[in-house]
Order: C-alpha cells, then sequence, then structure tokens
C-alpha cells in the first residue's frame, strides 16, 4: 500500500459517501489483487445474485451471457450459509475528536471502516456497523448486498463525537449472532474514566467469534512530542492540566509503556486480540491484521 494516502484526508473526500468511497479504494490500491477470494462465494454454490465486475475479481466468475446482452461486465454471485458476519463497532466518545495534522480519530475509524468493509463485502461476507456513546447509537446489521455498502458509508458519516463511553450498556445483546460465525472489530482510543471499556470489551467475546480491538493512538500522544509549557485538555470531562513538557515527558512515556503492555496482556488473556493503530502511519499492516483474523473463522 502506498503510504501518502494521508494526501486523501481532505473534508472534501472525507464528508460525502462518494469520497469516502474513492479514498478507501486508493488506500486498498495493490493489495487487492493479493487477497484470495472467499471459499464461500464462487461458482457451483446457490445463486445469489449478479453484481458489476470489479478490479480484483476473479474473471473465472464473469458471466458471458450477461456480458453478451448487455455489452457490460457482471460477476454470478452465489453465497453458502457459512457466510462470516462482520461488525465493524466504533467508540464515538468525545475523546475520538482528537485531531493530529488536521484529521481526528474518528475520521480515521471512518477510513479504516470503509476500507475494511470494501474488502469485507467484496469477499462476500455480510457486513455491518455500530456506534456508540452515553448519548446515542447507531446501528446497520449485517448484510452481504452491494448497495448495503452504500448504506454503510452513509451511516459513518453521521456519527459525531460526544460525551463519555457509557458507563452501563447493554448493546452487547444486540451485537452477537448465536447461529453463525462472526469477527468483531472494535475501533477505539481506549480512553475511560474508570473500566467501562474495559467490561464492554470483555462481553464481547464469545466461544464462536473472533474479536479485534484496535487501538487509534495519535503520534503525539504516543511520542509526547511537546516542548515548552503545555495545557491539556481533556475532551470529555473539560479538565484541563498545565504541565512542563520536557519534565513530564519521562515519566509520562513510563506510564504509558506499562498501561500499554497491561492492556494488551489483560485481553491476550481473554481471548481478545489487540492490534495499535498509529494516526498518519500505513494502514497495511491493519489491514493484513483484520485479513488473518477474518481467514481463521473459514
Amino acid at each position: 500500500m502506498k503510504n501518502n494516502y494521508h494526501q486523501l484526508l481532505k473534508p472534501e473526500l472525507l464528508n460525502t459517501v462518494s469520497g469516502l468511497a474513492l479514498t478507501a479504494r486508493i488506500i486498498l490500491d495493490g493489495h487487492l489483487a493479493g487477497i484470495n477470494k472467499s471459499k464461500s462465494v464462487g461458482s457451483g454454490m446457490e445463486f445469489s445474485q449478479f453484481r458489476n465486475y470489479q478490479p480484483g475479481d476473479d474473471l473465472r466468475l464473469l458471466d458471458w451471457k450477461m456480458l453478451a446482452r448487455s455489452d457490460r461486465y457482471y460477476i454470478k454471485q452465489a453465497e453458502t450459509e457459512t457466510n462470516i458476519a462482520i461488525k465493524f463497532i466504533i467508540d464515538a466518545s468525545h475523546s475520538m475528536s482528537h485531531t493530529e495534522d488536521g484529521v481526528s480519530k474518528i475520521d480515521y475509524a471512518r477510513i479504516l471502516v470503509a476500507s475494511l468493509a470494501y474488502i469485507s463485502q467484496n469477499q462476500g461476507d455480510a457486513v455491518g456497523l455500530f456506534a456508540l456513546n452515553e448519548t446515542q447509537l447507531h446501528s446497520i446489521y449485517p448484510k452481504v448486498e452491494k448497495q448495503h455498502y452504500n448504506r454503510l458509508l452513509q451511516e459513518l458519516l453521521l456519527i459525531k463525537t460526544e460525551g463519555k463511553w457509557p458507563e452501563e450498556s447493554n448493546v452487547t445483546k444486540q451485537l452477537h449472532n448465536r447461529n453463525g460465525k462472526e469477527l468483531l472489530f472494535f475501533i477505539t482510543d481506549l480512553y475511560e474514566n474508570s473500566s467501562e471499556l474495559n467490561k464492554f470489551i470483555k462481553r464481547l467475546k464469545t466461544t464462536k467469534n473472533e474479536v479485534i480491538v484496535l487501538h487509534l493512538i495519535g503520534k503525539n500522544e504516543l511520542e509526547f512530542n511537546y516542548k515548552g509549557m503545555v495545557t491539556f485538555k481533556d475532551l470529555e470531562t473539560g479538565v484541563k492540566l498545565k504541565v512542563d513538557a520536557k519534565k513530564a515527558k519521562k515519566e509520562y512515556l513510563k506510564s504509558l509503556d506499562l498501561l500499554l503492555k497491561k492492556t494488551k496482556d489483560e485481553l491476550l488473556s481473554n481471548a481478545i486480540n489487540y492490534e495499535q493503530f498509529v494516526m498518519g502511519e500505513s494502514m497495511a499492516e491493519t489491514i493484513q491484521f483484520f485479513l488473518k483474523k477474518r481467514n481463521r473463522l473459514r
């Protein structure tokens, strides 16, 4: 994947369905050709629907009769009951509005979901979206239909970062599919007041699913590259703290390192996957990690 995708992260692209879809496709350029098509979608199975040919599709699945009739390329898509339900869950609390180089965490969450959902849809997986904070819940339940992808993008654009993550949430009851395989991909900055996020994440895990926690973190947060006297503001509580950056850096980095290690170890001990994404860096590793976990459910 090209590493210069950040030049695409402009409001005029990120705030429209067509722009978000275009950004996702450009980011994925060079990856789709190397992705193996799902064994649950292809010829010799029960017919489901036609869809337009897209770069990276297996040419053997082209429907030549449709080409002769319409002079357009179509893929004859089929599916079995073994399709995976992939559910993207976004932390929409106000801390996700943290911005670096003009791009917020929620912007990165939208781009990541748009990109991974595009791959998943092309693989024949049912894709769903959920976003949550203490004031609202966005929910689109998984479907396979191609037009469902545009609806998912529209919902992504409606997500607003507000308030905190709820102390108690019963939304996990709506997230689980008791009858099939599923992959839950939770995008969050892991900012919490007590342990509300930790409790939520643990409730996501069942014996039949894979859960990935994608930790979105800013480069400034990770490296603490500040100078002089700096005033930090808690986006969720409004509390401000003024510190001498030079004096605070060593202790901050030590505390952060311990927190990240503790978080990762605790998640892994509960059979929950942890992946870190640093704002502004390449998405290649995140995409490969996602695909690896998805393929485990096949």
